[in-house]
């Protein structure tokens, strides 16, 4: 592992433009459940499709409300953990300059990273169904702030649910990283989402070295040019260790 760390100190410092790319295994080293790797199932015995719907949203609000209820309140229990702000630092240097997440914890944003392409929303705010007023996320955890202010609609947390489209901005923003990247860094990601795992492809496509770090094998694993099965967290700690200090 001390060689692939090196490695990749060394591709790091060299790149001229580095994108990350994270997904739910950086959320999991903060403590936060990972519903694809556990089944899918919460605590109710529901899928987390199920729940994590439109047809949720309009036809079972009170379960919908439940479930992400519960997942705000999880996020807010758990914190970003050194990873994140190794991330975070990296980008105010000027070594990563481009970060795209699955993830919709907002964690990277907790930790101090300037900008973030969130491929499939965030649980930080709250919007109304049906005339897009936000809030905070912490109104949607009161009685009084499930209908909407402005309208009276049904509020909603503002991610992407099963039965939507990923937001034209952020994939739009994700794809012109992809194609500038020289080293594209995938860090936690099962790489088995569509569209979402296009975005290495490309990069790989275009020249970029692929690296991925993910305990468990990815789709995507023969492609990469470096692969490390290991803690994130860790991998970035020993990464930052052996840079120099901008």
């Amino acid at each position: 592992m001390h060689q692939a760390i090196d490695t990749l100190a060394a591709w790091l410092r060299r790149a001229r433009f580095t994108v990350v790319f994270t997904g739910a295994g950086m959320s999991t080293e903060s403590g936060l459940p990972d519903f694809r790797s556990s089944g899918g199932l919460w605590r109710t015995g529901h899928r987390f499709e199920e729940l994590a719907s439109v047809t949720a949203l309009e036809q079972a609000y009170d379960d919908f409300v439940a479930f992400y209820r519960w997942r705000i309140a999880m996020v807010a229990h758990h914190a970003p953990h050194d990873g994140h702000v190794i991330l975070a630092r990296w980008q105010r240097e000027g070594r990563v300059h481009a970060l795209i997440t699955q993830n919709v914890d907002g964690y990277h944003q907790r930790a101090g990273s300037p900008e973030v392409i969130e491929l499939h929303g965030t649980l930080r705010t709250v919007h109304c169904q049906r005339c897009r007023h936000p809030e905070p996320a912490e109104t949607f955890l009161r009685d009084d702030g499930l209908a909407c202010p402005r309208c009276g609609g049904n509020m909603r947390p503002s991610v992407v649910l099963f039965g939507e489209a990923l937001p034209e901005r952020a994939l739009h923003a994700a794809e012109q990283a992809a194609r500038q990247a020289e080293l594209f860094l995938v860090l936690g990601s099962s790489l088995v989402v569509a569209p979402a795992n296009w975005f290495p492809r490309l990069a790989k496509e275009r020249g970029a070295k692929l690296v991925i770090v993910n305990r468990d094998p990815t789709p995507l694993d023969p492609l990469a040019d470096l692969r490390i099965a290991a803690s994130i967290r860790e991998v970035l700690k020993a990464v930052d260790a052996g840079l120099p200090r901008a």
